[in-house]
């Protein structure tokens, strides 16, 4: 085999460095020209052809963490995905019990992580207890019975009522009904009325 001369050694040697750049050039240019799926890299390149910066997409989703409590069979944390709504919220807490209150809360809003949904209970209607002076049958106390008081008694009117305020300061007191039978204008019928609806 003949001696290859210096020459003929930088040509071959400049050829195997050109086959070698357009091999790792065209290797870039398949990579770069994947199709890009969720979490794929994607790689930006100049004109030249040559890598110039890189970025990753990543695909959006996960769960949403919710405390639910109050009235529901099953009050707990609980993990459901993102975009779920308050009603999977407390299905997945086992439902409202009886008496709650679910209409009070948007059953239809979408969950945020770390809310917490309460679901309220049915709340009875209460109203102001009446006081002994405003409910007919109540028994009406003889020492601190007022004139208005004593005109709700079937029998006496406002002029009785008056005499027997008046009799019952003068005498420091009243310990017994039977001592409003002094008072003129009452008699057997009215004192039996006052016995039924007076206390000492």
């Amino acid at each position: 085999m003949p001696e290859l001369t210096r020459s003929q050694l930088l040509v071959y040697g400049a050829i195997a460095v050109a086959l070698l750049l357009l091999g790792a050039r065209w290797l870039r240019a398949s990579d770069g020209g994947a199709p890009a799926g969720p979490g794929v890299e994607f790689a930006a390149q100049d004109g030249d052809g040559d890598e110039d910066s890189s970025f990753s997409v990543q695909e959006s989703g996960g769960d949403v963490v919710v405390h639910v409590a109050g009235a529901v069979r099953a009050p707990g944390v609980y993990r459901l995905p993102e975009g779920a709504r308050v009603t999977d919220a407390v299905e997945r807490a086992g439902g409202p019990v009886r008496g709650a209150a679910a209409d009070m809360v948007n059953l239809a809003a979408k969950l945020a992580d770390g809310q917490q949904v309460v679901v309220p209970s049915s709340v009875p209607r209460t109203g102001t207890a009446a006081s002994p002076a405003s409910v007919p049958d109540a028994p009406i106390s003889l020492g601190t019975a007022t004139v208005e008081e004593l005109d709700t008694i079937e029998g006496i009117g406002p002029v009785t009522a008056q005499d027997i305020v008046a009799f019952r300061d003068e005498s420091g007191g009243l310990s017994s009904v039977e001592d409003l039978d002094e008072i003129s204008g009452i008699g057997p019928a009215t004192m039996e009325a006052l016995r039924g609806r007076l206390q000492p």
